[in-house]
């Protein structure tokens, strides 16, 4: 038996409906200029109208890339606990220009980034259960590089700190 789902009805606005709710959008949260862009177009509005109104979010400062781009790097490294490989990417699938990631990745002090390697080590290393400590070194640091930590920094801060 097959399940029908209502589809959604594309909400289509105006310009000025636009605007208004591309602001509260903005207020919300900080976004990425690529993210507003993409919810105008959602709410059908053209190619000209879109730049209008984000031009208009910018100078009413509803939009602020470089705004965004350390709220987002502050939240992914003290919250999310991510190293700067993946808060990076993060900012290029949103299309965040890359002198404004260099900037906000360069806001992150290098001893607590440092600290926040060692503790992520730390809290997983007891969680691994394989017996061979080369697999066991080779399975925390694979887990270390996926939350985007770099292995040059991995491997300094493990072998300074005897850990597997």
């Amino acid at each position: 038996m097959l399940l029908e789902t209502p589809e959604k009805k594309k909400v289509i606005l105006d310009k000025r409906q636009a605007h208004a709710k591309a602001e509260s959008y903005c207020a919300y949260q900080e976004r990425a200029q690529q993210e507003v862009r993409d919810k105008l177009y959602d709410w059908g509005l053209h190619h000209n109208e879109v730049e209008q109104v984000i031009s208009e979010l910018i100078v009413s400062n509803f939009l602020n890339e470089e705004r965004f781009a350390q709220a987002y790097v502050s939240g992914k490294f003290n919250i999310k606990r991510w190293g700067k490989v993946k808060i990076k990417q993060g900012l290029k699938f949103k299309k965040v220009p890359e002198k404004m990631i260099t900037k906000a990745l360069n806001a992150i002090d290098y001893d607590d980034y440092l600290q926040a390697i060692l503790t992520t080590a730390e809290k997983k290393a007891p969680f691994i259960t394989e017996k061979d400590p080369y697999k066991k070194k080779n399975k925390l640091v694979t887990y270390l590089i996926g939350k985007g930590f770099e292995s040059n920094l991995i491997y300094e801060i493990l072998k300074s700190n005897d850990l597997p």
